[in-house]
């Protein structure tokens, strides 16, 4: 589901990028899963203490969620996390759901057939670690699926705009959100039997069906935490 790199210096960010986009990744999470919730403001040295990072980068990441309409820029008071909406998250998934059963939808033409043989066995060890509730692991094991699936389409443009979307989604709080991990683990079956049998429309529809449906389960999450704001009259 996604092409994020696990590693990094800062405690509770990945590798791979500049250090504003890092933090942006960590507070946009934060606010996805709950933990920053509107209206309260987002204090910048408070953070950068967090984080273990210098007021700068913050600042800089703040502004690159202000821009994506996640906090807003208050004039002497700083930067307030603004409502998320079941709405919100539901459109989210949707073009998730969109661009990646479009790339299985290509995989399936592309994808070796020794390489579906490989994530099958992945998958068996997903399945386990799930049974082991060993949240990390199958969260490590599922974006290995999804990652070969999306390179494997021959379609990197595209890939990429499914990375951008997936910054969205919290990850970090996987092992912490109902049903994803037994999402990740019973959902891919009906991918893979597509995938073998070199069946497009099957591997968009099971693709599609999967990311929509932990879409389901985080809504039902945020929802059960009273995190999720009424929709904006029309």
């Amino acid at each position: 589901m996604d092409d994020r790199d696990q590693a990094g210096a800062v405690p509770g960010l990945g590798a791979g990028h500049q250090l504003s986009e890092r933090v942006a990744a960590h507070v946009r999470e934060a606010i996805m899963a709950g933990e920053l919730r509107a209206p309260a403001y987002v204090r910048t040295e408070h953070l950068a203490a967090e984080l273990g990072v210098s007021a700068t980068p913050v600042r800089e990441a703040l502004m690159i969620l202000h821009s994506e309409g996640a906090v807003r820029w208050e004039p002497r008071r700083g930067f307030r996390v603004l409502p998320l909406t079941r709405q919100d998250v539901e459109d989210l998934f949707g073009v998730q759901a969109y661009i990646a059963g479009e790339l299985a939808a290509r995989a399936a033409h592309c994808l070796p057939a020794a390489e579906i043989e490989r994530l099958q066995q992945v998958q068996h060890e997903l399945e386990a670690a799930a049974r082991d509730r060993d949240a990390g692991r199958v969260d490590r094991l599922n974006h290995e699926i999804h990652r070969t699936i999306n390179r494997s389409s021959g379609s990197a443009r595209m890939a990429t705009l499914l990375g951008l979307t997936v910054h969205y989604v919290p990850l970090r709080f996987f092992g912490t959100i109902e049903g994803w991990a037994e999402a990740s683990a019973h959902d891919h079956s009906a991918v893979f039997d597509a995938l073998a049998a070199r069946d497009p429309e099957a591997a968009r529809v099971a693709m599609s069906g999967h990311i929509r449906h932990i879409g389901a389960l985080l809504v039902r999450h945020l929802e059960s935490r009273g995190v999720l704001a009424a929709a904006p009259a029309p």
